[in-house]
This record gives structure tokens, C-alpha cells and sequence, in this order.
């Protein structure tokens, strides 16, 4: 039951406010000015226990010990959290005279990598067998969402697990690096195409989803692959949206 802040020292948070030297930059000092005012009323609310403090703070120890530079704990935990779903959010918030929305932004989740090679139109994310995974062909269209018209050189960014549901840096006995990684530039008519393997879910680490849900169809006469996902994305105006490339999770 949360408890009135009364009963506290009522000019506590603005001293530890006001300990911010003057060399902070006004917009680090409103984050961690209003940081400081919500941590320190959430802790007034719940009435933390000292017990309770250590363990948050083991908690967080944790998170950075168990981080490496292919296993980001930090960003896995904002995923948790709806943190980075909620930056997100705020990022590409967009306002226009218009009912239609663009397609929604996937957030880059821990396994995203910047790593992820550019790959020919048409091309297979495919390097390593997978066993009992199931070759698919994904193409679409990227529309301008105000004028309809295609976007030329949009870059579509795919990242994906392999069928035992680990991505690449966590299987490296059977996947090299950048397997079922890569991107792909639209042609001319803002179209692209390439070869994934029908998603499957995904593991997580047990020591300390999201997904793109969409409906694969059977595919015939294409000897690469056995399924199909035509997928169109409508992106904001230029100068609206942040920039013109889409990263799927699958």
C-alpha cells in the first residue's frame, strides 16, 4: 500500500538534486534530476527494506558481470522491463493527417548485431544447415505511407534464429558467424526479396520475445524454398521518421 512521503524528510530528493555540479549539461541534468525523483519516490511508496535494496543492487552487479560483448544483459533486461519498447515508442512517435499508420518499428532487441553483411537482392541469409528448419521466401514492398510511392535503397535489416533456437554467437559449434544475418537494399520499385528460414522460437539464457507474428503460405515451384511471406512496409516521409531502414526480428 503505498504510504505517504510525510512522513520522510521532505527536502531529501532536491538536496541530492542539487549536489549536481555545475558542469552538467542541462539535459543530463533534467534525466537524472527527474531519475532521482522517481527512484526516490518509488522506494518511499513501496518503503524499501535494506534487504530489498542489496538485493536490487546484487541484481544489477549481476547484470554487468555476466555481460559480454556478444551477450548484452543490460539491453536484454530493458527488453524485460518494456523499457526499450517504450523508447522506442517515443522515437517514432508520428503524427499525421492521415488514419493509415506506418508499420510499426521492431526495437533491436539483445541480438541484433551491427555486424550483419550486405547481401545481393534475391540472396539466402542461409550460410549453415539447419536441421528440420525450413527454407522460406520472404519479399514485400517499402512504400512511402503519405504518397504509396516505393522507396529505392530502403535497407531492410533481418536477423533471425536458427531451428534449434539459437542465433549465431550462441551456437558456435554448428553456425559461423553472421548465419541467418544480413541486409538487403530495395531495388528501383522498392521491392525485395531473399531466403530465411520459416522462424522458430528463439531461447533465452536461464543464468540471471519479440517476434515478428506473422503467417508463412506453402510455396510451390521454387526449388530454394518451401514456404512464403509476402510482407509490404509503409515508412514515414523522409525527414519524419528517424531514417529509412527496417530492422525484423524473427
Amino acid at each position: 500500500m503505498a504510504t505517504s512521503s510525510s512522513k520522510f524528510d521532505p527536502n531529501f530528493t532536491q538536496n541530492v538534486i542539487n549536489a549536481m555540479g555545475p558542469k552538467v549539461d542541462d539535459r543530463t541534468r533534467e534525466i537524472f534530476s527527474a531519475l532521482i525523483r522517481h527512484i526516490h519516490d518509488f522506494a518511499r511508496e513501496v518503503e524499501l527494506t535494506t534487504d530489498e535494496w542489496m538485493t536490487g543492487v546484487h541484481f544489477v552487479n549481476s547484470i554487468g558481470q555476466i555481460s559480454t560483448p556478444q551477450r548484452n544483459e543490460g539491453q536484454r533486461m530493458s527488453d524485460v522491463l518494456g523499457l526499450e519498447s517504450l523508447v522506442d515508442e517515443i522515437a517514432h512517435k508520428l503524427a499525421m493527417d492521415t488514419e493509415e499508420a506506418p508499420t510499426s518499428s521492431s526495437i533491436l532487441g539483445p541480438f541484433w548485431s551491427p555486424n550483419a553483411p550486405f547481401r545481393e537482392l534475391g540472396g539466402s541469409i542461409i550460410q549453415d544447415p539447419a536441421p528440420n528448419g525450413q527454407p522460406a521466401l520472404m519479399h514485400g514492398k517499402v512504400l512511402d505511407v503519405v504518397t504509396k510511392k516505393p522507396i529505392a535503397g530502403a535497407i531492410v535489416d533481418i536477423w533471425q534464429a536458427s531451428s534449434n533456437g539459437k542465433y549465431d554467437f550462441q551456437d558456435p559449434e554448428n553456425q559461423t558467424d553472421n548465419n541467418l544475418r544480413g541486409k538487403f537494399r530495395t531495388d528501383e520499385n522498392g521491392e525485395y526479396h531473399f531466403y530465411c528460414l520459416h522462424p522458430t522460437a528463439y531461447s533465452l539464457p536461464t543464468d540471471v520475445k519479440d517476434d515478428l507474428v506473422v503467417d508463412f503460405t506453402p510455396l510451390e515451384g521454387d526449388k530454394n524454398a518451401q514456404l512464403e511471406l509476402k510482407y509490404d512496409i509503409r515508412l514515414a516521409p523522409k525527414g519524419v521518421a528517424p531514417n529509412k531502414e527496417l530492422q525484423a526480428n524473427l
